[in-house]
Parts: C-alpha cells; sequence; structure tokens
C-alpha cells in the first residue's frame, strides 16, 4: 500500500501557488477530495484558538474554535453547490501530542457541520509503515494529488505537485482501504480524547 508514493514525481510549489492551483483544479468538475493526515506535531499560526492553546490557554483555545464556525459552514456549502464529496481521515498516534488533542476538538466542529471525518489508529497500520508513513495528502478526484509540506518548524510551506494519473489512483486506492478501516470520529473521541486533561504545552 503507498508503495510507489516515494518514488513518484512531482513539482515543488510554494504555498501561494498551492493554494491557487488548488482553488483552479477543485472548482473545474472534480467529484471528491479525500485528505490524509499524518503528521503528530504542527503550527497554525493566526487561528486564534491556535495561538491560545501555543501558550497554554486550553479552555479560551477551545471557545475560540467556535470563530471557525460560518467559515467552515460556507466550505461545506461550496462543497455542495460544486457537486463534491469531501473525506478527511486523521491517524493519531498514541500517546496523544497536544496538538493533535487540540485538532481533534477543531475537527469535531467539522464534523458537526456535516464533514466525513474518520480517526485511525496508527497503531492499526504499523505493518503497513514498516518502511515508510503513509503519506500527508490532498488528492482530487483522480485529477491531481498534493503532498502537503511543512517547514522545520512545523509551519506550511506548499506542496509537491503529482499529476501522475497511475499514481493517484495507487494512492487513492490506499486511502479507500484506510478510510473503510477506521473509526467513526465521535466513538474515537468520545472514548480516546474527551477523558483528557488539558495538555502541556511547551512551544
Amino acid at each position: 500500500m503507498f508503495d510507489s508514493f516515494p518514488s513518484g514525481v512531482s513539482e515543488r510549489m510554494d504555498r501561494p501557488t498551492y493554494h491557487a492551483d488548488f482553488r483552479r483544479v477543485y472548482e473545474s468538475g472534480i467529484r471528491q477530495l479525500s485528505k490524509l493526515e499524518r503528521g503528530q506535531n504542527f503550527k497554525e499560526r493566526g487561528f486564534a484558538s491556535w495561538e491560545a492553546f501555543a501558550v497554554g490557554e486550553w479552555d479560551r483555545a477551545v471557545s475560540l474554535i467556535q470563530e471557525k464556525r460560518d467559515g467552515y459552514a460556507q466550505q461545506f456549502r461550496e462543497a455542495a453547490r460544486l457537486n463534491i464529496l469531501g473525506r478527511r481521515l486523521r491517524v493519531v498516534e498514541f500517546p496523544v501530542t497536544p496538538y493533535v488533542q487540540w485538532e481533534l476538538f477543531v475537527l469535531r466542529l467539522r464534523v458537526e457541520l456535516g464533514d466525513n471525518i474518520k480517526v485511525l489508529d496508527a497503531r492499526k497500520i504499523s505493518d503497513i509503515e514498516k518502511d515508510h508513513p503513509v503519506p500527508e495528502v490532498v488528492i482530487l478526484g483522480d485529477v491531481v494529488m498534493y503532498e502537503v509540506c511543512y517547514d522545520d518548524d512545523g509551519n506550511a510551506a506548499g506542496a509537491n505537485r503529482f499529476a501522475d494519473r497511475a499514481l493517484i489512483r495507487e494512492t487513492l486506492s490506499g486511502f479507500d482501504a484506510l478510510y473503510e478501516r477506521a473509526e467513526d470520529f465521535h466513538d474515537f473521541f468520545g472514548r480516546e480524547i474527551a477523558p483528557l486533561a488539558p495538555p502541556v504545552v511547551a512551544y
């Protein structure tokens, strides 16, 4: 699974170019967006909730997530207008990192608004990841695939763009298989995330 991905040919895009290319393809008539998230520590500067989380203000961080409600709702209305099915798969390592603990509260809002998010325990794919981790990718139909890139400090820094249809289909097949095996978001959140104490943050 994902065997061809490490040797795939891609074009590196900076963040503005990636966003522009994504938007162009997203509005071009694709019918599906699939996102696989594997990293466990990122930074989301400019997101008020993340900024509060990063300085240890947990209760405020959780409450500030609601500021995203209208924006997320608009995203899902646009996806419905374009007839795009969105799916997201979040791989979670244990013990859960502070970032992932925070992010799952964000994803809880997205699920509430209609996002199709499932969660996969990283321990259940150790056989698949014995040579390399599953890729951090966004797949738009069978047209284009982006490997999201981050700098050494965990900040979003653009993407590697893949256009090989065979590679995209192979990666999407892997995504489909993992998504089928993954757990309902609310079940996972209620069991593994809701009982946790506020995280200790060290940024």
